[in-house]
């Protein structure tokens, strides 16, 4: 029946004008055609539309088969027979059909397609859409433009791979899709290689623009959170690693610069608003692309050939800065710890103590440390914040001494974290460690310069009130700061500038010791209060529970044993901070009541 309904549409339309052809016979057509592939007639179909007198229908009309055509093809559990002739079918309308009308068909069965069909559909129509491209005559690079926006949209529903495992078995088939796309692009690209070559043809140039649309969307989807380590014996094939290659083969066949890209970012900064147009260039450079391609070539050395080693090394960290913060500023395991080896690829070039201290002045220089301080305290994956924390001690390494003086001052007045901040103490510490040994003449750790930054570290954000627990990571290193300098540093010597006034001292240590009073104080009667409610409650099936919530997070409950606990290691903190302020007092009180009383022998004698 479906048959012959449809040979006849097919003779009502045979030697009319396409403009003649009614709606009814499009979707007649298109009806009958789906009904004969279903009830398995996929041959005859073949055959009526090879039959010579059917080819101007079939111009007009074949690309309404192309719906029914895939939704046939994908089916399971086919006879390959069948499959083999509904592809014929496929192949013969792409030949001779309408390329403007194809090729709405074909985009749309791509854009339409969702779930495990997605890639199946992307597989099966890429050969026949780059067919069709081929043929077109106009519009064609918004054609493939469109084209590739509508694959790269459907393929970015697709999860990217992120172990070896997920790669070899690419459930999702987003591996085999990549390279099969590459195939499909290669064709524009020499063809607008050999109009770059020849300097000819510039409509060439509006191909060229999708075309690098398409390798910097691809730079930044799958491969920003891709795994692209090198093949071993263990990693025997790597796709996405080998898609990667092409997208930057594609880049400098098409007259891209690697250098020039590399430093687009630095460049456009430097520029006023009035030489740029942000939207446009962000579009045409998205900074996440750049920052994959910076990670490509760097820590990957894919395309590295390409790169000359013409920069310096300050000015290698410079450029690629904007990329690392990018990078490091995201949550996803697998774009931050790109962005933290790019960064040590980045710091590995510079010697230590090189970095001047002007390079502060640039941006995100100040800003990448801050970035690292918030994996360190924020980001729950270990590795990770163990990688954070040795970048940013190297970080430190690498800058001047006027470079890291600055750096500590800065770090000190934006760090809310009292771990971080009794870290950059400890730093300081090292630094007046290494300016007062013999030979060293270090300015800015040493005399009138050290002083503000000493009088930034020994104080209490709020006095004698200020919470010491949660600040005593921050109060033991300025604390042992204080003591080593205490004992270095001789009176008569006095290289530090300590010893010019100590009263100051007195304003650290004094509310200090209230604070730890108060503390111990509070901490004791918390603990004289859970062990009689201990005692009143003392059956052990009935032992009192407390539940604790930290970041918006219910940890375990806790019992009055394990509070006590707790309670019990803060009064240990404080035992430590205050023996280690009685050492100090031991030593400096002597020589502050010794200079009170030569003031007050001077008054008298005033």
């Amino acid at each position: 029946m479906a048959l012959e309904e449809l040979q006849g549409v097919i003779e009502r339309c045979r030697g009319l004008p396409e403009t003649e052809f009614k709606e009814e016979d499009h979707s007649i057509f298109q009806t009958t055609a789906c009904q004969c592939l279903e009830e398995g007639h996929a041959a005859k179909l073949l055959e009526i539309l090879q039959d010579e007198k059917n080819k101007d229908f079939v111009i007009c009309m074949g690309w309404n088969c192309v719906g029914p055509i895939v939704s046939c093809a994908l089916k399971d559990e086919q006879e390959p027979e069948y499959r083999e002739n509904c592809l014929k079918i496929l192949d013969h309308v792409v030949q001779i059909s309408n390329p403007k009308e194809l090729l709405v068909g074909l985009l749309e069965q791509i854009e339409e397609a969702f779930g495990n069909n997605i890639s199946k559909t992307i597989l099966l129509l890429l050969q026949p859409l780059q067919t069709v491209l081929l043929k077109m005559k106009h519009k064609k690079a918004y054609s493939v433009g469109l084209s590739l926006a509508t694959i790269q949209s459907q393929l970015s529903q697709l999860p990217v791979p992120y172990t070896t495992e997920q790669r070899k078995q690419d459930d999702y088939e987003l591996c085999k899709c990549c390279m099969a796309v590459i195939s499909f692009i290669k064709p524009f690209v020499d063809e607008v290689n050999r109009a770059t070559k020849s300097k000819q043809n510039p409509s060439c140039n509006e191909l060229k623009e999708e075309l690098l649309k398409f390798c910097m969307k691809s730079l930044e989807y799958p491969l920003l959170t891709a795994q692209l380590h090198p093949l071993t014996e263990e990693i025997e094939d790597n796709s996405l690693r080998t898609f990667a290659t092409e997208i930057l083969v594609y880049l400098l066949a098409m007259g891209e610069s690697l250098p020039v890209l590399m430093v687009h970012q630095l460049l456009q900064s430097r520029k006023t608003l009035r030489e740029i147009d942000p939207l446009k260039e962000d579009v045409k450079y998205p900074t996440n692309s750049l920052a994959s391609l910076a990670y490509l070539l760097f820590v990957q050395h894919i395309g590295i050939d390409q790169f000359p080693a013409l920069y310096s090394p300050g000015y290698f960290l410079l450029f690629n800065m904007e990329y690392i913060a990018a990078l490091i500023s995201r949550t996803e395991e697998s774009v931050l710890s790109k962005g933290l080896e790019l960064f040590e690829h980045c710091l590995l070039t510079i010697e230590d103590n090189n970095l001047s201290h002007k390079y502060l002045e640039m941006k995100n220089i100040l800003g990448i440390p801050q970035d690292l301080v918030k994996v360190m305290t924020l980001c729950p994956i270990e590795h990770l914040r163990k990688s954070s924390l040795k970048l940013f001690q190297q970080y430190i390494d690498k800058f001047d001494s006027e470079g890291k003086y600055k750096l500590f001052r800065c770090l000190l007045k934006t760090t809310q974290h009292a771990g971080v901040q009794g870290y950059i103490i400890q730093n300081l510490k090292n630094q007046v460690d290494l300016a007062l040994k013999p030979g060293n003449k270090i300015m800015w750790f040493s005399g009138p310069q050290l002083m503000p930054l000493l009088h930034t570290v020994l104080s209490l954000p709020e006095g004698a009130e200020t919470d010491l627990l949660q600040n005593s990571d921050r109060i033991m290193a300025s604390l042992n700061l204080l003591r080593y300098l205490v004992i270095r540093d001789n009176e008569w010597e006095n290289q530090t500038g300590l010893w010019t006034d100590l009263f100051w001292i007195e304003s650290f240590l004094k509310p200090l010791r209230t604070g730890l009073n108060m503390s111990r104080a509070h901490y004791e009667a918390e603990m004289r209060a859970k062990r009689e409610n201990r005692k009143i409650k003392e059956a052990p099936n009935r032992e009192t529970q407390c539940s604790l919530t930290v970041g918006g997070k219910k940890l375990p409950k806790m019992t009055t044993a394990m509070e006590l606990e707790v309670l019990q290691s803060a009064i240990y903190t404080f035992d430590v901070m205050e023996s280690v302020q009685a050492r100090i007092e031991e030593l400096i009180e002597p020589k502050i009541k010794s200079r009170a009383e030569d003031k007050n022998v001077a008054n008298e004698a005033s």
